[in-house]
């Protein structure tokens, strides 16, 4: 097998920078799921996703001057109030990039967490041009949402919890957008001979389409899942993806709300429609085997999507 761009002691190490300062989050049977099927509940994380793991491990990893430049991202939500949280945990100013569509509680969150935020862009591909614009203009350090090792073996040490608390684990479902998630608990799981799903919705499947092509493919996302609309999947997860074997499947917009109104209804989980993906695939039945884990990977939903899914319960 060759050697992916993060590797377990890379994750390993991020465990250890982190450690004082993000939550072990629970991982729960479901027999609701089914025999041998388990919940990780990352959305209980600080700031409510796992995201604020690679934030805080690559926010750690600045150099003095670094921190005095401050940092700068582009963000559906989820990234951006992780990286505003551990920029504020360590005493460095923060900018972030989001764009006019973005939930309005993610950008109100995110701001609450001290962070500054620019809303100048219409949608996602934009906001990685007018990122590009304020990081030259501003001189601050460039933290990637998921094209970066750091923030990947943050990310990472999601399936190392899950492999001390799930012995035997045999697959582990991912839900994927920009794929730093997926690809740091594969580069973490797989070695340890963890089979590593990720899952996509199908009108965003950036990942699936950056496999085939062995580089990112933009796309144009369209799906209920907001946290899962990066416009391309990193060249780092792609590599890391491809080198150790991870398998991708899609799920349709209706299959992620009925695996939301399944985790609220039956595992009383108030996820986010792209913390719910990874069960989407497991309720369809497309994860077969027994000893599987889905990562609940969010739970930043606001009141007015998070009602309209409920109301076909």
């Amino acid at each position: 097998m060759p050697e992916a761009p993060v590797t377990p002691d890379d994750v390993r190490r991020a465990a250890e920078v982190i450690r004082d300062g993000v939550h072990r989050t629970p991982t729960f049977t479901s027999r609701s799921l089914g025999s041998g099927r388990y919940l990780k509940a990352e959305l209980f994380q600080r700031t409510g996703s796992f995201k604020a793991r690679g934030a805080l491990n690559h926010v750690r990893s600045l150099t003095r001057e670094e921190r005095d430049r401050g940092v700068i991202s582009v963000s559906a939500g989820n990234h951006a109030q992780a990286l505003a949280w551990a920029a504020g945990t360590e005493g460095i100013d923060a900018l972030l990039v989001m764009w006019r569509t973005a939930s309005a509680a993610k950008v109100d969150a995110t701001r609450a967490y001290g962070a500054s935020v620019d809303l100048e862009a219409a949608d996602p591909g934009e906001a990685f041009a007018r990122l590009r614009e304020l990081e030259a203009e501003t001189g601050r350090v460039f933290v990637h949402p998921f094209d970066d090792p750091v923030v990947i073996a943050g990310a990472g040490t999601v399936g190392l919890e899950i492999l001390e608390d799930v012995p035997g684990v045999e697959t582990v479902v991912v839900a994927c957008g920009g794929g730093g998630l997926v690809s740091g608990i594969a580069a973490a799981c797989v070695p340890a001979g963890v089979r590593v799903v990720a899952v996509e919705p199908e009108h965003s499947n950036a990942l699936a389409l950056g496999l085939a092509a062995g580089e990112p493919v933009p796309v144009t996302p369209e799906t209920v899942a907001d946290a899962l609309t990066a416009p391309f999947t990193g060249q780092r997860p792609i590599e890391i993806c491809g080198a150790l074997g991870v398998e991708v499947v899609l799920v349709s917009d209706e299959e992620i709300r009925e695996a939301f109104r399944f985790l609220y209804s039956r595992a009383k989980l108030a996820a986010e429609p792209g913390g719910a993906t990874a069960v989407a695939a497991v309720l369809a039945g497309r994860i077969p085997g027994s000893n599987v884990v889905s990562v609940v990977s969010g739970g930043n939903v606001s009141a007015d999507i998070a009602s309209a899914i409920l109301a076909r319960l």
